[in-house]
């Protein structure tokens, strides 16, 4: 048996095994050269381009991909979600419900639009908005559902629907991570009221930096995007421009670069999600055999995109009662990482425990201080699955996104086996292990800080 490579054996995985064909992302061709230097050329670098411009043509594709009748391009994913909630022209000190275990981009587009974010926990297999903690966070203020489709997986649509049309509220899709899922037939991005996407540089379909796309059915939401995405203008084609602005906003354009990238990068979509999806399954077949690990569930009725690969650990699994299942994972943390495989935690404490939730002096506590707004409940322990989800789970993020990434991903599974193997060894460690969660630090900062 090959000794771990955190007591001096060698590595699963070496650097030198990291090449750039199997992990680098995005994938550049040449298409993508030749798209971006076609706008150069072209001399049409904003999304003012009269609808001649790569901004309008990616516009175009993506709505017809996600199946849609309007599409604005925007500068990046968080002002996507901050355009569809002004879209909705929402009243301030209203509440917008928010999963509790999600990227802070999810609450801060709330906040900005002097909305209060209501937290609500997750299901504890999907990681995704639970309908009944949803429902029971519903108050009178209560005016919009944000779904996050966490990790690439469709949060439960159905059930966020029907609680939404039951209560009057407007449902947004926050498919940061999941361009090109499924749910019942549906792409995500495609199903909300109005629906935000991320093209991060990271995200499964990306730019050369950051962007963003807002898709609605509702001509009336798309012209309030449009409207402020450039100071409340109205630049449609056909019109002289006024430089009159109709409301008040700022400038989240996207640039032609970056537009013309990314449309390169959907006409390869769907052929690198079916590589991607293969390669994955791979490995969370093999490593899923392993006793006391639970990996990511897709359920029949929706397709999962694999932005983000969760595997939570179980120390009563194993038979081993006396060892807290998170001590367990930060020595597995430890054994992965020294066998090469980038594992990492996604999120160390649940949003309602980020400074800038509990402190909440920014713009003058707005707008939890507006009249007849309240600040709801922010303690951690009121989000007891997001909490576990977080304590006994590791991530591995990126290199999976390349779709040539297969065989770096038996070599993860190998590094996996390899330390079940020898979990004898590691089992002390976690015992002796004088453990803290993942959150203890943040909330060890903001007691420092109060």
């Amino acid at each position: 048996m090959t000794k771990l490579a955190m007591f001096g054996g060698p590595r699963s995985l070496r650097r030198q095994d990291m090449t750039k064909d199997l992990t680098g992302w995005p994938v550049v061709t040449d298409e993508e050269r030749q798209a971006v230097l076609g706008v150069l050329d072209g001399g049409l670098f904003t999304s003012n381009d009269a609808g001649r411009g790569e901004v309008s043509a990616l516009q175009r594709d993506w709505a017809a991909y996600t199946g849609t009748r309007y599409c604005a391009a925007v500068s990046n994913g968080t002002a996507a979600l901050e355009l569809a909630l002004a879209a909705l022209e929402l009243e301030p000190g209203d509440e917008v419900l928010v999963p509790a275990l999600t990227f802070i981009g999810s609450a801060i587009p709330v906040v900005q639009r002097t909305l209060v974010p209501v937290f609500v926990d997750v299901d504890p297999v999907t990681y995704t908005m639970d309908p009944e903690a949803a429902a029971a966070a519903i108050t009178p203020r209560t005016r919009a559902i944000i779904a996050v489709h966490l990790h690439g997986l469709p949060a439960d649509m159905t059930a966020l629907r029907a609680l939404a049309d039951r209560h009057g509220l407007r449902l947004i899709e926050d498919a940061a991570q999941a361009q090109g899922a499924t749910y019942q037939g549906r792409m995500a991005g495609s199903i909300g009221d109005i629906n935000a996407v991320s093209l991060n540089v990271v995200k499964n379909l990306p730019t050369c930096g950051e962007g963003g796309l807002v898709t609605t059915d509702d001509e009336e939401l798309h012209e309030r995007v449009v409207l402020r995405r450039q100071f409340g203008e109205d630049l449609r084609p056909g019109r002289e421009r006024d430089y009159i602005s109709r409301v008040m906003a700022g400038n989240e354009k996207l640039s032609a670069v970056q537009a013309a990238f990314t449309r390169r990068q959907l006409a390869r979509l769907d052929e690198y999600a079916e590589l991607r999806s293969k390669n994955v399954t791979q490995f969370l077949d093999r490593v899923g055999q392993l006793a006391g690990v639970t990996v990511p569930y897709c359920p029949p009725d929706r397709t999962h995109s694999w932005h983000i690969l969760r595997l939570r650990f179980s120390a009563e699994a194993l038979g081993h009662d006396d060892v807290h299942s998170g001590a367990l994972r930060a020595v597995l943390h430890r054994a992965l990482r020294a066998e090469g495989v980038p594992v990492a935690p996604y999120q160390v404490v649940p949003l309602p425990g980020q400074r800038a939730f509990q402190q909440l002096t920014e713009a003058g506590g707005l707008p939890w201080t507006l009249p007849g707004a309240r600040r709801p409940d922010y303690r951690i322990e009121s989000f007891p699955v997001s909490l576990a989800v977080i304590e006994d789970s590791l991530t591995l993020q990126r290199l999976h996104l390349n779709p040539a990434s297969g065989p770096l991903l038996d070599r993860c599974a190998d590094a996996f086996v390899k330390v079940w193997d020898q979990l004898d060894q590691l089992l002390p460690l976690a015992r002796a292990t004088e453990y803290r969660p993942p959150w203890h630090k943040a909330v060890r900062n903001l007691e420092e800080t109060s």
